[in-house]
């Protein structure tokens, strides 16, 4: 059966693509891509940054009543106008798409990726058998953020897969803010004994259990939404991809959860002018800098813990 699609345009600026997406996902939005936006962080965007262009694409299985749907979609999204003023006005353009259309203008968004040496992402319409010591992990975009792609996430997988190349690779790690779960099934499938992945969003939370499930890594991987201070033990790595005023906000408790001696932070969701303000405010803490990296304009910072 040659089934038909509704794509759906919408303008809207960068720190307010989480909420719609989750939004769009409730009124059984089947894919969203975002391709000219932030998707793993908000970050407010300067007036004159902000494009007029549609920037996200919610696509949907073609309904009887266009203009029923797109009604939805409008009342969804003012509903997240007191916080977002702007999505009051957000004016709203569809198409029709076939099939084929529907799997080339959305699926080639996410081909497969690598992470270092062992690792590879890819999204499940694609298959990938792991050779020799390779490992792959399945993960398909559009419900939580964090698919690899965008550079907050993608130094941390980075960083996650150098310290796995080390001579003694982390067998605790400690996912702060875990979204889709990325980070934390990343460091179960290439090695971790115990990975704990913490995130205050209940929505959040879920998708990121129903993607540990789908990738068999139960065994390995706690998802819970409680509060960072309700969390016992320290870690041998310590994952913190938010903003960087939350990791300034919780840096006490970050600390805190690292082995002493050994234990290192990897702090990203930091924009490269915001560099300095964190190390400044990690400067008081018992922490060796190890590194910064760059991408685009972001930066990923690694400590050590003193003994």
């Amino acid at each position: 059966m040659n089934r038909k699609w509704l794509e759906i345009q919408l303008a809207v600026p960068d720190e307010a693509v989480d909420l719609v997406s989750q939004k769009l996902m409730e009124i059984d939005c089947t894919g969203v891509t975002a391709a000219e936006t932030k998707l793993d962080t908000f970050v407010v965007p300067a007036p004159e940054n902000l494009a007029n262009d549609p920037v996200m694409k919610a696509y949907f299985i073609y309904p009887e009543q266009v203009d029923e749907l797109l009604g939805t979609v409008q009342k969804a999204l003012s509903e997240l106008a007191d916080m977002y003023p702007e999505l009051a006005r957000v004016r709203l353009k569809s198409r029709e798409l076939a099939d084929h259309d529907w799997a080339s203008d959305w699926q080639q968004h996410f081909p497969p990726f690598r992470v270092g040496r062992r690792l590879v992402i890819h999204p499940s319409w694609i298959d990938w058998p792991p050779t020799g010591d390779e490992v792959a992990l399945t993960l398909d975009p559009g419900q939580a953020f964090g698919t690899g792609t965008h550079a907050t996430t993608s130094l941390c997988l980075d960083a996650l897969a150098e310290h796995f190349a080390s001579e003694q690779p982390p067998q605790k790690i400690l996912d702060v803010g875990t979204g889709s779960g990325i980070l934390a099934m990343a460091g179960a499938a290439l090695g971790a004994r115990q990975v704990i992945a913490t995130d205050i969003d209940h929505d959040a939370c879920q998708i990121a259990r129903n993607n540990v499930s789908d990738n068999r890594l139960e065994h390995i991987v706690a998802v819970t939404d409680a509060a960072l201070g309700e969390i016992a033990g320290t870690y041998d790595l310590v994952l913190a991809n938010i903003l960087a005023a939350e990791n300034l906000r919780l840096a006490g408790q970050l600390v805190a959860h690292l082995t002493p001696g050994t234990g290192r932070l990897v702090l990203s969701g930091i924009l490269i002018e915001q560099e300095q303000s964190v190390v400044k405010g990690f400067a008081r803490f018992p922490l060796t800098l190890l590194a910064t990296n760059h991408r685009d304009d972001w930066t990923c910072i690694v400590y050590q813990s003193h003994a």
